[in-house]
């Protein structure tokens, strides 16, 4: 909300881009935006039905989203999509992306020193060696992870999701400050966070 209303205190409406976002996302904050003019453009891999004017839906890559031409938009957001976006060259291409098309961006990712996995919910389970961890997802369901049927499933589900350290994230936005969201005196969650100058 800081970043929306530092926005608006220079242009009429806040136009944010969210990557790799969904509506119900959004539902959930609407409240919170209240009436002011905002509009958000979700990129996602599927396009959604929207129906409310406020928001537009299209399919997109966050690696490569060049249909936008630079700063189209006063903030990007995303919630918890760079670690899925590949590996380091596919993580840095997300985060190009997000610094070349706003002045402010709001990007979060779950921790990797967060001791609880957060996809398969299984305590440790991203700190094993990925052969262990495809054994263990072999042999029963975890979390929002159903049970593989064959190793070829369980290898794109544990290769799914690449956690960030600290400055991993730091690296991919060089430009902007990290803040941490905290569970029980733990950092779960950092957050790149850069303002319009």
């Amino acid at each position: 909300m800081e970043l929306v209303n530092q926005t608006l205190l220079v242009r009429d409406t806040c136009r944010i881009l969210d990557i790799g976002g969904e509506p119900e996302y959004w539902a959930n904050l609407i409240d919170m935006l209240g009436p002011c003019c905002w509009h958000i453009t979700i990129v996602n891999l599927q396009t959604f039905v929207v129906e409310d004017n406020r928001f537009a839906s299209i399919i997109g890559d966050a690696r490569n989203l060049d249909q936008f031409s630079d700063m189209s938009f006063d903030i990007v957001h995303s919630n918890s999509v760079i670690e899925h976006v590949g590996r380091w060259q596919d993580m840095h291409a997300m985060a190009r992306e997000v610094r070349r098309l706003a002045p402010a961006y709001f990007v979060q990712t779950p921790y990797f020193w967060f001791p609880i996995e957060p996809h398969c919910m299984t305590p440790l389970f991203h700190w094993l060696p990925e052969s262990v961890r495809v054994s263990m997802l072999m042999r029963r369901s975890r979390g929002h992870w159903s049970k593989a049927i064959d190793i070829d499933e369980a290898m794109r589900k544990v290769q799914s999701a690449v956690l960030l350290d600290f400055q991993m994230l730091s690296s991919l936005f060089p430009d902007g400050r990290i803040a941490s969201e905290y569970v029980c005196g733990l950092t779960k969650s950092l957050i790149a966070i850069r303002t319009a100058a």
